[in-house]
């Protein structure tokens, strides 16, 4: 049932926005927005209350909606109905599609039990295992973009990072991401010109791990959405041109004391605190099997390469852009986080944030020490760090079997994995350079990134 506060909020924006249509939506496994379309009025009347059903195939489709083979949901089986019932917390009405609203949906199976492979099932899991633990997670992510033509060529021809003169062609563009991704109720920090031509990367505020995850889903959303508007397209492909900057997803994370709300990791100081030292320590352990929540594709493997500021490695340090773990650790601050540098911008939101949740929480759980501080060039000299998968192949092998594996769930680890084999056979015979970036990968990957 429907909590009647939210529904009744909600309703009343609807009203006062005129919009006619609500969007149910939930993330598919490799994080693309699924759902169904409703007349508002239907969907107060009926759906608040009653939710709706989806067939479970959404959770089963590669980046083409090819159905992968799978144990769990599959023709045998019927592609059973799932349930889903809306979350009114994250409703918010759109301003760049007037008309639209649109809302997140938990899902259930056809047992009215938490669907085990819906992403935003599994990211709810390891939030309870923190809160559990007295802690709350908030999380932000920064994600980078390539703005192309219609035919995936770049709007530009050159690099001017940060610039506030170059590119002001798709100004008018950027404006418009930036008014919608604020309409639907996302506080957008900033935007700016990233390291590739036309590249850009948009910053939204920290919110609670639930939040940012269907804030992040959202904002590529609206972000492809408004570069169509404009005779453009977007695409958080990781890996657009071989010659040319990839495209990343950042994840910062903080725990805030269940009991007051203050930062955990706030007395760090020069260095992480202990809980700080522990968390990182368990993403440490678990890097080797993050690569492939955070890489899920052949395309995404090739961002893992010296001089990206991609980590190349598993190590961690203070404000340094070639470690894998940077830790913000300033005295007494309540920003104190850790930034997580590998995912690239097609990883799942939910997914990976759970992915981090989970080891980071096993790290504290088992109190595991932090390795030393890797300092200067991380390039240049990595030491005696472990280097990270830097293929599809070595990716899924850490990801198989691992403890990581396991505390996100047989059904949903299966399903990931089994996705991500799919794509490695389709890749072998089709894009076999372990480095460059083909036609086939752009054809297959840059509008469904």
């Amino acid at each position: 049932m429907a909590e009647t506060p939210a529904v009744d909020d909600f309703q009343a924006a609807c009203e006062q926005a005129g919009v006619h249509t609500v969007e149910v939506a939930t993330p598919d496994t490799l994080g693309h927005l699924r759902g169904k379309r409703v007349p508002v009025e239907r969907y107060f009347h009926r759906i608040a209350d009653h939710g709706l059903h989806i067939a479970d195939a959404i959770f089963v489709f590669d980046m083409q909606n090819d159905l992968a083979d799978n144990p769990y949901i599959n023709m045998d089986a019927g592609f059973l109905d799932c349930h889903l019932v809306p979350d009114h917390s994250s409703a918010r009405v759109f301003s760049h599609r007037p008309g639209y609203a649109l809302v997140f949906a938990d899902t259930f199976d056809p047992h009215d039990d938490p669907h085990p492979v819906a992403p935003r099932n599994v990211l709810a899991n390891q939030i309870e295992r923190c809160r559990r633990a007295g802690l709350d997670p908030v999380v932000a992510t920064e994600l980078e973009f390539y703005l192309c033509k219609p035919g995936w060529e770049p709007v530009q021809d050159h690099i001017q990072y940060s610039s506030l003169t170059d590119a002001m062609d798709v100004e008018d563009c950027l404006h418009d991401m930036r008014a919608a991704l604020l309409g639907a109720g996302l506080e957008v920090e900033s935007s700016n010109p990233e390291y590739g031509p036309g590249q850009v990367e948009i910053n939204i505020e920290y919110a609670d791990a639930m939040t940012c995850a269907d804030n992040t889903v959202l904002f590529k959303s609206i972000v492809k959405q408004v570069a169509v508007q404009h005779g453009l397209r977007a695409t958080f492909i990781p890996k657009l041109w071989t010659d040319q900057s990839g495209s990343g997803m950042h994840v910062h994370t903080s725990l805030a004391d269940a009991d007051g709300g203050a930062n955990a990791f706030a007395s760090s100081d020069g260095r992480p605190n202990q809980i700080m030292e522990h968390w990182v320590a368990g993403l440490i352990e678990h890097a080797p099997a993050l690569t492939l929540l955070g890489a899920p594709n052949v395309n995404g493997a090739k961002r893992i390469r010296p001089y990206t500021f991609v980590p190349t490695h598993i190590h961690w340090g203070l404000d340094n852009r070639s470690v894998m773990c940077r830790c913000i650790c300033e005295a007494g601050s309540s920003g104190n986080r850790v930034e997580f540098r590998s995912a690239g911008a097609d990883a799942n939101p939910h997914a990976i944030i759970a992915a981090i949740l989970a080891a980071g929480l096993d790290g504290i759980e088992r109190e595991l020490a932090l390795p030393p501080m890797s300092e200067g060039d991380m390039y240049a000299d990595p030491g005696d760090t472990e280097p990270l998968p830097s293929d599809l192949p070595g990716a899924i092998a850490a990801f198989r079997g691992s403890s990581l594996a396991e505390m996100l769930g047989e059904e949903f680890s299966t399903t990931f994995l089994l996705l991500a084999e799919h794509e490695l056979a389709l890749a072998t015979e089709n894009s076999p350079h372990p480095d460059e970036v083909n036609d086939w990968e752009r054809a297959r990957y840059a509008e469904h990134c």
